[in-house]
């Protein structure tokens, strides 16, 4: 009899588990008001996580939740999430098909030569050499794609490097190469970035 009490207690321990279990579904649904329902974002402020690395979009979040990255807007919305939950959040969004962006013709020419040769009068390097030529990102090393993603998202990240309000990124690379940059040199290399659509143009 007691045997047969322990086996149900441990039934429903299980049932009961399993019906608190959620899906990834479940685990991103409040992140589909600023990033959309399928990881591209109708808000130009907000990052495009489709097709993203799920090396970086890990680090991101394990950032933001144990206090690395300061988002305001995120401010307890990830610290419940468990390194595995982040892990199996990252790959879901990874999975997704990336948004294809269109850079601005006016400022093509000038974005493409930042991002392709940099600038080695005021040694800026070029971007290729950490987000490749088709702005796919170095997904091992946890370094961003950038192709498709939103202009004025990547704009107001280069300025929160620049000022180092953001200074998450490895060896300060990022805030070096920040600060040797003009407004009008980010808003130019973003805009080209976004058009890339992971080619080699």
């Amino acid at each position: 009899m007691m045997k047969k009490l322990l086996l149900s207690l441990t039934l429903a321990a299980s049932v009961t588990g399993m019906a608190y279990a959620q899906s990834v579904e479940e685990k991103t649904a409040t992140c589909t008001a600023c990033h959309g329902a399928e990881g591209v974002s109708m808000i130009p402020n907000w990052p495009n996580l489709a097709g993203q690395g799920s090396n970086y979009l890990f680090k991101q979040i394990k950032d933001i939740r144990d206090g690395r990255r300061s988002i305001p807007e995120m401010t307890g919305m990830v610290d419940h999430f468990t390194d595995a939950d982040v892990r199996e959040i990252a790959n879901y969004y990874s999975s997704k098909p990336a948004n294809l962006g269109q850079a601005d013709p006016a400022l093509a020419e000038k974005g493409r030569n930042l991002y392709r040769a940099g600038d080695m009068a005021k040694g800026i390097p070029a971007c290729t050499a950490c987000h490749l030529p088709n702005g796919g990102g170095n997904k091992p090393a946890a370094f961003p794609a950038l192709s498709g993603q939103h202009p004025t998202y990547t704009v107001n990240q280069l300025k929160t490097f620049r000022e180092g309000s953001r200074n998450n990124d490895p060896n300060s690379m990022m805030r070096l190469i920040a600060e040797k940059m003009t407004d009008a040199e980010m808003e130019a290399v973003a805009s080209y970035m976004s058009g890339l659509h992971g080619t080699n143009r």
